[in-house]
């Protein structure tokens, strides 16, 4: 196995340890309930025990994106306050060895995420320190709808400032289970994990679910998992059918979900009967949809969110015990949610969300823009790519030496469009959903490559 040195393992018993000892370095630095500590760290084994312990110890994790340039990432700190700031891997093992300390059973806190809204101004998603009551029902909630137990080894394969990659290890840790963590995605190294490791549970986004049928070729490397998850953007039919065809009965399901909160679950069973759902509301949960499309979810008491310090859009959110993130569908007779289409602007490649509007008012600094638009198209690999349409500049070259200086990489347009004008009602507001149509007919523009 030339990829397997490059996981990580995750024994619960060690783990229980480790964490104990974090939870009293945390203390010993002064960090108490509702304080926050920031990680900008890809995965790694420790990178989970401090996450989780300082869960339980009730400190607040602030994960963020590891691929955010410094200057985006410094906005979120600042935005934050974090009274602790790793920015290294190193910096994780002095926090190791502090005195043992006492933990509670379940996570007091949910992680804090940043997101953002069609302002392109990322929003903390802020859930506060719960009881103890409520900390045992959220964890329950996730443990119990997977049925995690100490006979599982759940494989990461998603970074872990994706809130389900915490979400779904520290229930399989907490339930006993073992925990192997792929420090970043690899194709190669994810089917190497799951042949040496056979892993019982794991997640993948599409995108590298696609990734890893193409590697595994026709070996029966599925053959040890009994729950294969996948959500964060529309998987392709024909994806879902391939990957169903190579793994057991009842192994593949999907959920529909947001930072903010989950809303349904989907067996294999009901998307054959169902193509095209994303299933029904997760237990102790219900669905509506408005006049206007919206997709609501009647969430539990220890589900509730807001925005930190943006009381505006937390009010926005939410309808008495129902919360919204702007997506639109519709559900059937039997209560089966299909998904019409996500925010109007939000485009979801590769599982990551991408704002329009934070990557336009970038763009927009480059001397010469008059006006940008950027949009999403359909990609098998990526479930959408980031396009942008721009009028008033003709050097694409200094587009893209732009971005490459302010955008992550995954927030980068694949895509350039250099055309005259863009298409607007007659309000003046921008057709965005006409672009992808408009501008393939009428200015292909070069491809740029991934």
């Amino acid at each position: 196995m030339a990829h397997i040195a490059d996981v990580e393992i995750v024994e619960p018993g060690p783990a229980e340890d480790a964490q104990r000892r974090i939870g009293g370095a945390l203390d010993r630095q002064g960090l108490g309930r509702g304080d926050r500590v920031a990680f900008y760290l890809p995965s790694s084994a420790n990178l989970l025990l401090c996450v989780l312990a300082a869960a339980r110890r009730g400190v607040v994790p602030v994960l963020l994106n590891a691929t955010l340039l410094p200057t985006e990432r410094d906005v979120l700190i600042a935005d934050a306050e974090p009274a602790l700031v790793i920015t290294e891997p190193s910096a994780l093992t002095p926090l190791l060895s502090g005195p043992p300390a006492d933990l509670a059973p379940y996570p007091l806190v949910r992680p804090m995420h940043y997101t953002s809204g069609t302002t392109g101004r990322p929003k903390g998603v802020w859930s506060g320190v719960l009881d103890d009551a409520d900390a045992k029902a959220q964890f329950e909630d996730e443990a119990d709808l997977w049925g995690f137990s100490d006979r599982d080894t759940h494989l990461v394969c998603s970074p872990m400032y994706h809130s389900v990659s915490v979400r779904l290890a520290g229930a399989a840790l907490l339930r006993g289970g073992r925990v192997v963590v792929l420090p970043r995605f690899d194709a190669a190294v994810a089917v190497a994990a799951l042949d040496h490791h056979r892993p019982t549970t794991t997640f993948m986004a599409p995108t590298a679910l696609r990734r890893v049928m193409a590697e595994s070729g026709p070996s029966d490397h599925f053959a040890m998992l009994r729950l294969l998850v996948h959500a964060g953007s529309p998987c392709p039919d024909s994806l879902k059918r391939a990957v169903l065809k190579r793994v057991g009965p009842g192994v593949l399901w999907e959920f529909y979900g947001s930072t903010e909160g989950q809303f349904t679950v989907c067996s294999p069973q009901e998307w054959s009967q169902r193509p095209g759902t994303v299933g029904r509301a997760r237990p102790g949960r219900r669905l509506e949809v408005d006049e206007d499309g919206l997709v609501w979810c009647h969430a539990p008491g220890f589900a509730k969110f807001e925005y930190w310090r943006d009381p505006d859009a937390t009010a926005r959110a939410w309808r008495g015990d129902a919360f919204t993130v702007g997506d639109v569908g519709r559900l059937d007779e039997d209560g089966y949610l299909f998904l019409d289409g996500r925010r109007d602007d939000l485009i979801i490649s590769g599982g990551v969300n991408v704002y329009p509007a934070e990557v336009e008012s970038v763009l927009a600094e480059v001397p010469g823009v008059v006006e940008v638009a950027v949009f999403g198209v359909s990609d098998d690999e990526w479930g959408e790519r980031v396009c942008a349409a721009v009028v008033g500049l003709d050097d694409e070259d200094a587009l893209r030496r732009h971005a490459a200086g302010h955008l992550a990489p995954y927030k980068r347009p694949k895509k350039y469009f250099l055309v005259d004008a863009l298409p607007h009602t007659a309000t003046g507001k921008l057709v965005r959903r006409d672009l992808p149509t408009a501008l393939r007919r009428d200015a292909p523009g070069p491809d740029g490559g991934s």
